[in-house]
């Protein structure tokens, strides 16, 4: 993301998992790490998409310690894709290495989105999210999980008027027994073309206001 970005393995459940790390020059009083997950590998999703950075940006310069992480057989990560099922273990692995114990984000774009859903929901009695970020969360591919009522408050949930790869009308039936709210971008395609800025500012109104 930056020249400060560092780059390391950890072992994962299917062998080496690829880190790209980014600290804040100022923490926040406490500490933290947000873990972002990377949209789908097989339609060329990685570390390095625009999204993920936008949100690692975002994190960082609330003071979060941001660490993006290929899914496995993406990049530097050993394995071949599990279709959702161990690429929920993958994100776990990286909290247990990095973020165990500290205060969590977890954040994720399309397939991202599920996995971070739905290690989110794994996690809550263990170590619940501070917060929880979906952007185009691919609802209408994978079974989100309910979320907890606690972590519902504490979720931040955005999606493209116009997006064509995981229609709106998925995302709602999803939010809507929960009566969780959905932030649409008016015109806003799925990769959120020209609206990044305002995909930042979303994401840092939402972390400032549950510090």
């Amino acid at each position: 993301m930056n020249a400060q970005t560092t780059f390391i393995t950890i072992p994962g459940p299917a062998g080496a998992l690829e880190l790209a790390i980014d600290r804040p020059a100022l923490a926040r009083p406490g500490g933290g790490v947000a873990v972002i997950a990377h949209p789908h590998p097989l339609f060329g999703g990685t570390l390095h998409n625009k999204v993920v950075q936008t949100l690692a940006r975002a994190c960082v310069q609330q003071g979060w310690e941001a660490v993006r992480f290929h899914f496995r057989g993406v990049g530097g990560s050993a394995g071949v894709h599990d279709h959702g099922v161990g690429e929920v273990d993958d994100l776990l692995a990286v909290v247990a290495a990095r973020g165990l114990g500290a205060p969590l984000v977890l954040a994720g774009f399309s397939f991202g989105g599920y996995v971070a859903a739905a290690a989110a929901a794994r996690l809550w009695l263990q170590q619940p999210a501070h917060a929880l970020c979906l952007i185009a969360p691919a609802a209408s591919r994978f079974e989100l999980p309910p979320l907890p009522e606690e972590l519902q408050a504490r979720t931040m949930v955005v999606h493209g008027e116009a997006d064509d790869t995981v229609p709106l009308a998925a995302v709602l039936d999803w939010a809507r027994p929960m009566g969780l709210p959905v932030t649409v971008v008016p015109g806003g395609e799925h990769f959120f073309h020209g609206r990044l800025p305002l995909l930042k500012s979303l994401t840092l109104r939402h972390l400032r206001a549950l510090d």
